[in-house]
């Protein structure tokens, strides 16, 4: 069993992600003090859109960047990344064999467990040591204060919109969750966040907060639709971060203009068919409703509509803006995630592996795929989406 998921695989019923575990584990490998700037991205949603800007970004002023994301978009290589290439599976390979060995001489593990998401931070941290890298940005997996981001002391925290997402295990309300997201901070972390609602602006208190505009980059250098707030975050972050220049106009502007953000409003042709996919990671009916405008704005109309959303997602208010479409709902195989809740009854329901080359050809020529980050991997994976490289820097870097 893969190391990075073998504690977790194993866990009882009920058992938790062990922090303290991890930080034992962080000291061992001599971690806790990176020695370079270090920025951490929390929210609910776009955390990964905002490491991506704020990486490129840093990139652009010349420094070497190492980057940790959450899950991975076609496979684990894709978590970690040095100015925006995905580590290769050799790199992967000796992260693993360095964990192995590390994780052997803990203590025995008595209650608790090393969260996968945990255990990716840590190898990227150790990786942007290896390469020598200038600064570090650090998507979390789920949390805030109970995430292994928080081992850093991070220099500065993104926070992207938060809402209610998570309930019962981050907190019962947005303000609840909010405070355990910005949790993350230390007492000299700087905490940049984007615009959020009057209960989570409240209950964040004293941070700065970010006004749509506030990176001075042309429209044409940012995302559309929900992804502009959170890559102008990511920009506004980077900024804060100790020592950094501002890059020269032109590289910042070819670096930014080279992003790519697969499954966040991507397009994709089916290899070998007339079918093009609109691909979207949303989860809530805001979400939802973004990416269907975007489809509507390309397309006469929507032939099929694909969504996987689990059990803590907003189903509802995906079902809302999907009235009239055909839809056909995915349910992946993981007992960790719950596929429980009723659906229309005139949605057709497969299983996530069963959404191919093929099947997703067949259901038209304009299909729109939404849904939980882990369905959207694969269905770039069932496309051969190139997710290698997020961005390109053409500033020279030293050998590694």
């Amino acid at each position: 069993m893969d190391v990075f998921y073998r504690e977790w695989e194993r866990r009882s019923p009920g058992e938790t992600r062990d922090l303290s575990r991890s930080r034992a584990l962080a000291d061992a490998l001599g971690l806790l003090n990176p020695g370079v700037p270090v920025l951490v991205v929390v929210g609910s949603k776009g955390k990964g859109t905002a490491a991506t800007y704020a990486s490129a970004y840093l990139a652009a002023a010349g420094l070497r960047v190492c980057t940790v994301t959450s899950p991975g978009l076609r496979s684990d290589r894709d978590r970690i990344r040095v100015d925006g290439r995905a580590l290769s599976a050799a790199e992967l390979a000796a992260l693993r064999d360095v964990l192995e060995e590390a994780i052997a001489a803990l203590p025995p593990r008595s209650h608790g467990y090393l969260a996968p998401t945990g255990l990716f931070t840590l190898s990227g941290v150790r990786h942007a040591r290896e390469v020598d890298a200038d600064a570090i940005v650090l998507e979390a997996g789920m949390g805030g204060r109970s995430d292994e981001v928080s081992l850093f002391s991070p220099d500065v925290a993104a926070i992207t919109p938060i809402f209610l997402e998570h309930a019962h295990i981050l907190g019962d309300t947005p303000a609840q969750i909010a405070k355990e997201k910005a949790g993350v901070a230390g007492p000299g972390t700087v905490v940049v966040s984007a615009p959020q609602s009057a209960e989570v602006s409240e209950a964040l208190g004293d941070v700065q907060r970010m006004r749509p505009g506030d990176s001075g980059l042309p429209l044409g250098l940012l995302p559309a639709g929900l992804g502009r707030t959170n890559a102008e975050l990511g920009v506004v972050a980077a900024r804060r971060l100790p020592g950094i220049a501002e890059p020269p106009p032109e590289t910042l502007r070819d670096v930014l203009a080279s992003i790519v953000l697969p499954g966040r409003l991507s397009w994709h042709d089916v290899p070998g068919t007339a079918t093009r996919l609109l691909v979207d990671s949303a989860v809530d009916r805001t979400g939802v409703a973004a990416a269907l405008a975007a489809a509507r704005r390309a397309w006469d109309e929507i032939d099929h509509v694909v969504v996987c959303l689990p059990d803590h997602k907003d189903l509802d208010g995906a079902i809302a803006e999907l009235e009239g479409l055909p839809v056909t709902f995915a349910r992946l195989p993981w007992p960790r995630l719950g596929f429980t809740r009723p659906l229309p009854p005139a949605w057709d329901v497969v299983d996530a592996a069963d959404a191919t080359r093929e099947s997703l050809a067949a259901l038209g020529r304009r299909v729109v795929v939404l849904g939980t980050v882990y369905f959207t991997g694969h269905v770039l994976g069932a496309v051969d989406a190139s997710t290698e490289r997020l961005f390109v820097t053409a500033a020279v870097r030293r050998p590694f």
